[in-house]
């Protein structure tokens, strides 16, 4: 296994995490206000979001803290000066999707409507992220796959489709979110991307993340290409444990 090396180069840290709505396991305890300390604190650079809400009526009528705003709005506040969101499921209370929080200018974003057979809604959110030192744009994808293999099989394929025509193959690529793949087979399609994970090539194996209180299933990833180096960084669990049903995995990459 090589050595995890020391990144000495310009760098930016990013972190993805299922907000599931904003709730802890089996929706207990509304947590946003808490998820929103714990990012500021970890402070990425970039947030990779998923289940979270553009609107919900019902959950506004019953919690005094809910926010005005959206919760993609809310949780970047003034720390994340850009946003993008990804509506990927409607109903009658409102929507949720993917979004990308950024330090950096998102010159532009489209969401890619990856469901399967009128199944459950999914998207890929794809950003083009300008951070002002760097020649070259960084593109960054958030994702959330089905939760039946077959769906995610397609998924990936159109996720891979999506790299070879949108981003050429020597600008900065970041993909991260919620693959659903318990199973572990998301590997050797994303090595068909020209893509690496980050955790799986420094420690072996992608992270355990669900759930969140004894994380058991490896079901979030963080992939990237055409970077310098990468590395894993370690988060309090005890704080990430208590505000979703996923724990986030972070990431410094070198650029």
């Amino acid at each position: 296994m090589p050595a995890s090396p020391s990144l000495d180069t310009t760098t930016l840290t990013v972190l993805t995490v299922n907000t599931h709505k904003g709730f802890t396991s089996f929706n207990r305890r509304f947590m946003l206000h808490d998820l929103r300390e714990a990012l500021r604190t970890a402070s990425p650079d970039v947030v990779f979001l998923q289940e979270v809400l553009g609107e919900h009526q019902t959950h506004a009528g019953r919690h005094e803290s809910w926010p005005a705003q959206s919760q993609y709005e809310f949780l970047a506040d003034t720390l994340w000066t850009d946003f993008a969101y990804g509506q990927n499921a409607v109903y009658p209370e409102g929507h949720h999707g993917n979004a990308i929080l950024s330090r950096y200018p998102i010159e532009s974003h489209h969401n890619h409507d990856v469901s399967v057979d009128g199944h459950e809604g999914r998207g890929l959110l794809h950003c083009i992220l300008r951070p002002p030192a760097l020649a070259s744009p960084i593109h960054a994808i958030c994702v959330h796959l089905g939760l039946l293999e077959r769906h995610r099989g397609e998924q990936l394929r159109r996720l891979c489709k999506l790299v070879s025509h949108d981003v050429p193959a020597d600008e900065p690529l970041l993909i991260a979110g919620d693959f659903n793949d318990w199973r572990l087979r998301a590997d050797t399609l994303m090595r068909d991307c020209g893509t690496s994970e980050v955790f799986t090539s420094r420690l072996g194996r992608p992270a355990r993340t669900f759930p969140a209180r004894w994380p058991l299933l490896r079901l979030d990833r963080i992939y990237v290409r055409s970077v310098r180096d990468w590395r894993p960084v370690p988060l309090a669990s005890r704080v990430w444990s208590r505000l979703s049903d996923h724990v986030p995995i972070c990431a410094e990459i070198a650029l």
